[in-house]
């Protein structure tokens, strides 16, 4: 979904950054902020604001949300020249570009420099949005040197969001990027791996740890907190090698 964003928020938006979405529904406003998944920033599209919203869920249609996706349903419903309001953006990372990160421990320090040659990320779901915008900035900076490498993981094949978007980046980009997937339930034939996040995965897929290298996490909590983390400290990446959004 494209929205035309203000001045305002079109100036202030940033490579890393989120934004806080609310709906009025009746009497009451519906916002969503839980990952940074909301906004999809195309440097290309200077005058356009993109939503990724994954499914729209109908009343009546899916077992598990009898009620269907308050948000999504909203959104859907909306004409040409309606108003949505966004509030921020905010963040704890931001990408100034050529492998230099700003990012806040958290939100009550200031934001620390940090330079990274090789970037990998681990995402899951919906949380390959910030991925996404990240690389896409590196990518067509033909003088950034930083390395992007992506662990997506999804329950199915027809979960992976974004998919020919990734694919083309990195048939375009073969040296600078690489692309890799995980699914919980694979179909026959399936050329990548299978499997929630593990250790194998890292290290086969991602930068060693290194004074060099940034690990960028987005996704569930559970893969983040189960998976991830504990992995991660296993193979001995350090906490300042490591950033969860």
């Amino acid at each position: 979904m494209g929205l035309q964003p203000s001045p305002v928020l079109l100036a202030s938006l940033g490579v890393g950054l989120l934004t806080l979405l609310g709906l009025a529904l009746g009497s009451y406003l519906i916002r969503r902020s839980r990952r940074p998944k909301v906004t999809l920033l195309d440097p290309n599209e200077k005058y356009l604001l993109r939503l990724l919203d994954k499914t729209v869920y109908l009343k009546g249609v899916h077992p598990k949300f009898p009620e269907g996706g308050k948000m999504s349903q909203y959104l859907n419903s909306l004409k040409i020249g309606d108003v949505v309001e966004f509030r921020g953006p905010s963040g704890l990372l931001t990408y100034t570009g050529k492998g230099n990160f700003s990012i806040q421990p958290n939100k009550k320090s200031p934001p620390e420099p940090q330079v990274a040659k090789k970037l990998g990320m681990i995402a899951g779901g919906t949380g390959i949005t910030p991925m996404l915008q990240l690389i896409r900035a590196i990518l067509k900076d033909p003088e950034d040197p930083t390395q992007c490498s992506l662990l997506f993981a999804n329950q199915t094949e027809k979960d992976i969001i974004l998919r020919e978007d990734l694919e083309e980046l990195q048939a375009r980009y073969p040296s600078r990027f690489k692309l890799w997937f995980t699914l919980d339930h694979p179909p026959e034939g399936w050329a990548y791996s299978k499997g929630f996040v593990t250790a194998d995965m890292i290290r086969e897929h991602l930068p060693a740890p290194g004074d060099d290298a940034l690990l960028l996490l987005c996704g569930p909590p559970p893969m983040v907190q189960l998976a991830c983390h504990p992995n991660l400290d296993k193979l001995g990446y350090s906490q300042k090698m490591r950033f969860t959004y």
